[in-house]
Protein backbone atom coordinates (compact mmCIF):
# COMPACT_ATOMS: atom_id res chain seq x y z
CA UNK A 1 0.00 0.00 0.00
CA UNK A 2 1.30 3.32 -0.70
CA UNK A 3 2.28 5.78 1.88
CA UNK A 4 -0.29 8.68 2.39
CA UNK A 5 2.28 10.42 3.70
CA UNK A 6 4.46 10.52 0.43
CA UNK A 7 1.33 11.40 -1.68
CA UNK A 8 -0.10 14.30 0.13
CA UNK A 9 3.70 15.76 0.02
CA UNK A 10 3.24 15.24 -3.77
CA UNK A 11 -0.03 16.57 -3.90
CA UNK A 12 1.29 19.98 -1.78
CA UNK A 13 4.22 20.09 -5.05
CA UNK A 14 1.71 20.15 -7.59
CA UNK A 15 -1.18 22.08 -5.55
CA UNK A 16 1.20 25.10 -4.23
CA UNK A 17 4.09 25.19 -6.79
CA UNK A 18 4.20 23.21 -9.73
CA UNK A 19 0.42 21.89 -11.18
CA UNK A 20 2.30 21.60 -14.52
CA UNK A 21 3.81 18.48 -13.52
CA UNK A 22 0.66 16.46 -13.91
CA UNK A 23 -0.62 18.70 -16.84
CA UNK A 24 -3.39 20.64 -14.94
CA UNK A 25 -3.73 24.46 -14.39
CA UNK A 26 -4.78 26.19 -11.28
CA UNK A 27 -7.24 29.26 -11.19
CA UNK A 28 -6.46 32.43 -9.86
CA UNK A 29 -7.46 31.58 -6.37
CA UNK A 30 -5.51 28.64 -6.41
CA UNK A 31 -8.44 25.79 -7.10
CA UNK A 32 -7.76 22.34 -8.72
CA UNK A 33 -10.38 20.49 -10.46
CA UNK A 34 -10.52 17.35 -8.34
CA UNK A 35 -10.93 15.08 -11.59
CA UNK A 36 -8.43 16.99 -13.08
CA UNK A 37 -6.12 16.28 -10.00
CA UNK A 38 -6.65 12.68 -9.86
CA UNK A 39 -6.34 11.86 -13.36
CA UNK A 40 -3.14 13.69 -13.66
CA UNK A 41 -1.47 12.31 -10.05
CA UNK A 42 -2.80 8.67 -11.86
CA UNK A 43 -0.40 9.28 -15.01
CA UNK A 44 2.53 9.61 -12.68
CA UNK A 45 1.94 5.73 -11.73
CA UNK A 46 0.67 7.25 -8.33
CA UNK A 47 -2.90 5.81 -7.10
CA UNK A 48 -5.31 8.66 -6.27
CA UNK A 49 -9.27 7.89 -6.09
CA UNK A 50 -11.58 10.25 -4.13
CA UNK A 51 -11.61 8.53 -1.66
CA UNK A 52 -7.87 8.33 -0.78
CA UNK A 53 -7.99 12.05 -1.78
CA UNK A 54 -10.89 12.45 1.13
CA UNK A 55 -8.60 10.45 3.49
CA UNK A 56 -5.55 13.10 3.02
CA UNK A 57 -7.62 15.89 3.32
CA UNK A 58 -9.35 14.99 6.19
CA UNK A 59 -6.29 13.49 8.05
CA UNK A 60 -3.25 15.42 7.25
CA UNK A 61 -2.27 16.89 10.53
CA UNK A 62 -0.90 19.97 9.23
CA UNK A 63 -4.45 20.24 7.41
CA UNK A 64 -2.90 21.74 4.27
CA UNK A 65 -5.82 21.17 1.96
CA UNK A 66 -9.54 22.21 1.57
CA UNK A 67 -12.27 21.45 -0.54
CA UNK A 68 -14.37 23.44 -2.60
CA UNK A 69 -18.39 23.40 -1.75
CA UNK A 70 -19.59 19.90 -3.05
CA UNK A 71 -15.94 18.83 -3.41
CA UNK A 72 -15.54 19.61 -6.95
CA UNK A 73 -12.24 21.50 -6.44
CA UNK A 74 -9.08 21.40 -3.91
CA UNK A 75 -6.64 23.85 -3.00
CA UNK A 76 -3.89 24.14 -0.78
CA UNK A 77 -4.44 26.41 2.53
CA UNK A 78 -1.04 28.66 2.08
CA UNK A 79 2.23 28.32 0.75
CA UNK A 80 2.16 29.02 -2.53
CA UNK A 81 4.96 30.09 -4.47
CA UNK A 82 2.65 30.65 -7.68
CA UNK A 83 0.66 33.64 -7.78
CA UNK A 84 -2.54 32.43 -6.63
CA UNK A 85 -5.24 34.41 -4.62
CA UNK A 86 -6.15 32.37 -1.84
CA UNK A 87 -9.17 34.90 -0.60
CA UNK A 88 -7.01 35.06 2.59
CA UNK A 89 -8.86 37.68 4.97
CA UNK A 90 -7.13 40.28 7.15
CA UNK A 91 -6.92 39.65 10.54
CA UNK A 92 -5.88 41.74 13.62
CA UNK A 93 -2.36 39.29 15.09
CA UNK A 94 -2.04 38.78 18.74
CA UNK A 95 0.73 40.57 19.97
CA UNK A 96 3.36 37.98 19.52
CA UNK A 97 4.01 35.65 17.48
CA UNK A 98 6.20 33.07 16.37
CA UNK A 99 8.81 31.97 13.57
CA UNK A 100 11.10 28.94 13.39
CA UNK A 101 14.08 28.90 11.91
CA UNK A 102 17.74 27.16 11.90
CA UNK A 103 20.27 28.80 13.84
CA UNK A 104 22.96 29.32 11.30
CA UNK A 105 20.10 31.80 9.72
CA UNK A 106 19.24 33.41 12.69
CA UNK A 107 22.34 36.15 11.83
CA UNK A 108 21.14 36.59 8.58
CA UNK A 109 17.70 37.50 9.45
CA UNK A 110 18.64 39.73 11.80
CA UNK A 111 20.34 41.66 9.10
CA UNK A 112 18.02 41.41 6.24
CA UNK A 113 14.62 40.42 8.37
CA UNK A 114 12.19 37.59 7.75
CA UNK A 115 11.92 37.19 4.01
CA UNK A 116 9.04 35.41 2.09
CA UNK A 117 11.86 33.61 -0.45
CA UNK A 118 10.31 30.77 -2.77
CA UNK A 119 6.86 32.26 -0.88
CA UNK A 120 4.49 34.36 -1.50
CA UNK A 121 4.46 35.00 2.17
CA UNK A 122 6.33 34.84 5.91
CA UNK A 123 4.77 32.15 7.59
CA UNK A 124 4.39 32.36 11.36
CA UNK A 125 2.33 30.35 14.24
CA UNK A 126 0.84 31.36 17.42
CA UNK A 127 2.66 28.68 19.67
CA UNK A 128 6.48 28.21 20.24
CA UNK A 129 6.08 24.42 19.87
CA UNK A 130 4.97 24.31 15.91
CA UNK A 131 8.07 27.38 15.59
CA UNK A 132 10.55 24.89 17.34
CA UNK A 133 9.12 21.68 14.72
CA UNK A 134 9.65 24.04 12.03
CA UNK A 135 13.07 25.25 13.02
CA UNK A 136 14.27 21.10 13.84
CA UNK A 137 13.43 20.73 9.93
CA UNK A 138 15.93 22.99 8.73
CA UNK A 139 18.97 21.46 11.62
CA UNK A 140 19.40 23.34 14.84
CA UNK A 141 16.52 25.17 16.02
CA UNK A 142 16.03 28.79 16.78
CA UNK A 143 12.55 30.33 17.91
CA UNK A 144 12.02 33.58 16.81
CA UNK A 145 9.37 35.92 18.86
CA UNK A 146 7.89 38.58 16.46
CA UNK A 147 6.21 41.98 17.68
CA UNK A 148 3.24 41.21 15.60
CA UNK A 149 0.77 43.70 17.44
CA UNK A 150 3.36 46.69 17.24
CA UNK A 151 3.93 45.24 13.13
CA UNK A 152 -0.04 45.78 12.90
CA UNK A 153 -0.01 49.04 15.07
CA UNK A 154 2.71 50.30 12.59
CA UNK A 155 0.72 49.42 9.44
CA UNK A 156 1.74 45.95 8.26
CA UNK A 157 -0.87 43.64 7.17
CA UNK A 158 -1.68 39.80 8.49
CA UNK A 159 -3.51 37.37 7.42
CA UNK A 160 -5.00 33.91 9.02
CA UNK A 161 -4.83 31.15 6.69
CA UNK A 162 -7.63 27.95 6.66
CA UNK A 163 -5.49 26.34 8.80
CA UNK A 164 -4.57 28.60 11.38
CA UNK A 165 -0.78 30.19 9.72
CA UNK A 166 -0.10 33.97 10.49
CA UNK A 167 1.14 35.39 7.16
CA UNK A 168 2.21 38.36 6.64
CA UNK A 169 4.71 40.23 3.10
CA UNK A 170 7.77 40.72 5.33
CA UNK A 171 9.03 40.55 9.11
CA UNK A 172 11.49 43.63 9.41
CA UNK A 173 14.35 42.86 12.08
CA UNK A 174 13.30 45.39 14.50
CA UNK A 175 10.46 43.39 15.18
CA UNK A 176 12.25 40.57 15.94
CA UNK A 177 13.50 38.75 19.50
CA UNK A 178 15.56 35.49 19.76
CA UNK A 179 14.19 33.30 22.27
CA UNK A 180 17.08 31.95 23.85
CA UNK A 181 16.20 29.14 26.43
CA UNK A 182 15.71 25.78 24.42
CA UNK A 183 14.76 23.87 27.81
CA UNK A 184 11.83 26.59 29.03
CA UNK A 185 10.99 28.21 26.15
CA UNK A 186 10.59 30.94 28.19
CA UNK A 187 13.32 33.13 28.60
CA UNK A 188 13.33 35.91 25.55
CA UNK A 189 16.44 38.03 24.67
CA UNK A 190 16.90 40.43 22.37
CA UNK A 191 19.24 41.05 19.92
CA UNK A 192 21.48 44.02 19.25
CA UNK A 193 18.82 45.21 16.19
CA UNK A 194 15.73 44.50 18.57
CA UNK A 195 13.11 46.89 18.61
CA UNK A 196 12.69 49.90 20.72
CA UNK A 197 9.32 49.68 22.01
CA UNK A 198 8.37 49.17 25.53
Amino acid sequence: MQNLDSLSKFLSLILRHKPEIIGIKLDKNGWADVEELISGVNRTGRRLTYEILKEIVLTDNKQRYSFSEGHLKIRANQGHSINVDVELKEKTPPDVLYHGTADKSVASIFTYGLLPQSRLYVHLSSDKETALKVGARHGDPAILVIAAGHMAKDGYKFYLSENNVWLTKTVPAKYIWKMTSREGLNIWAKNSNSPTWS
